[in-house]
């Protein structure tokens, strides 16, 4: 049918190009010298990024120190140990330095097992709480929306009732040094997610008692360990930023941790660890990243190198034996 036919009748679509599938197009024809040149392209961009990457990650010095279990007086039963406010929690750890460690130092805690990205977990908490005033409270925060008389609890939810409690002194050759807790959340959240004007009130005297407490004379803005604790992980074992040492640490100083082991991570088989590490231009270590880029780069080198064995060695020798009849 004529195109000007078809644009005639208004029982069909007006006839065009494009849906007619009649546009132009290109259809790029993989030869083997482009393969191979992709691969090889492909190879020289990332195992020379994977070098550098690996480069810098070597130079990170990072102490990891397991302490849950050493800081336990009484390991016939651990959780009736964490659960006593009577007894002394507090115990010290003592860290070799193996290199010369940077300033800025970042103390995180680790912990294991706990599952922050669980789909309970996650939904037990109320955003609109953190940023404005007087929001009415569902059933999302339950069971840690109202305290005992009725009155909403701020911050609501199980995410901030289990905020983590431990605490950590640093001394360095036996003097004690400053750990800056200024500036360890994101900007982002600071200013966007948690009120300037919003203060917590009746935290942890609902039914069940969590973790640490919160200073009602400080607005959330500025509650920054609060503020790293919600942004829960996406993995069991994962590690939140505690704090900076602005100090350098030279080789086999000592430093000795005075730990308050308070948080009860042992109901559930949970790990606690501290954590000293220093950064370079790409953080702390990451492994996936380098090996990721030396693996993508050595298997595309890999690849290329078979594409043209094949294509000018194997190949010619069969063209050669078809030609002499054999």
């Amino acid at each position: 049918m004529d195109p000007a036919e078809r644009d005639g009748d208004s029982r069909k679509p007006k006839y065009s190009k494009f849906s007619q599938q009649e546009l132009p197009a290109c259809k790029p024809v993989l030869t083997p010298k482009i393969v191979v040149t992709v691969f090889l392209l492909i190879a020289f961009l990332f195992i020379p990024i994977g070098v550098v990457t690996l480069n810098a990650s070597r130079e990170v010095v990072e102490l990891v120190e397991r302490y849950d279990i050493s800081c336990v007086v009484r390991m016939d039963d651990k959780i009736a140990f964490i659960q006593n406010s009577e007894i002394d929690k507090t115990c010290n750890i003592t860290l070799q330095v193996p290199r010369y460690m940077k300033s800025p130092i970042l103390v995180y805690y680790q912990i294991g097992n706990f599952y922050q990205n669980h789909r309970r977990y996650v939904q037990s908490r109320n955003d609109k709480q953190l940023r404005y005033k007087n929001v009415h409270l569902g059933k999302e925060c339950e069971p840690e929306g109202h305290a005992a008389g009725g009155a909403p609890i701020v911050p609501c939810g199980l995410v901030a009732w289990s905020l983590f409690n431990d605490t950590f002194t640093i001394k360095l050759n036996g003097e004690t040094i400053e750990v800056n807790k200024k500036d360890i959340a994101w900007k982002s959240d600071k200013k966007h997610k948690f009120g300037n004007d919003i203060y917590p009130s009746n935290f942890q005297k609902g039914r069940l008692i969590g973790g640490a407490k919160l200073n009602e004379s400080i607005a959330l803005s500025e509650q920054e360990d609060l503020i790293v604790w919600m942004r829960t992980a996406a993995f069991p074992t994962f590690r939140k930023l505690y704090g900076r040492i602005e100090k350098e640490i030279m080789p086999k100083d000592n430093i000795t941790v005075v730990i308050q082991n308070n948080y009860n991570t042992y109901s559930f088989g949970g790990s606690k660890a501290l954590v000293l590490s220093t950064a370079s231009w790409i953080g702390g270590t990451n492994n996936f990243i380098r090996i990721a880029y030396l693996t993508i780069g050595g298997l595309c080198l890999f690849l290329a190198f078979g594409f043209t064995v094949l294509e000018y060695m194997v190949k010619p020798s069969e063209t050669m034996k078809v030609r002499r009849g054999l």
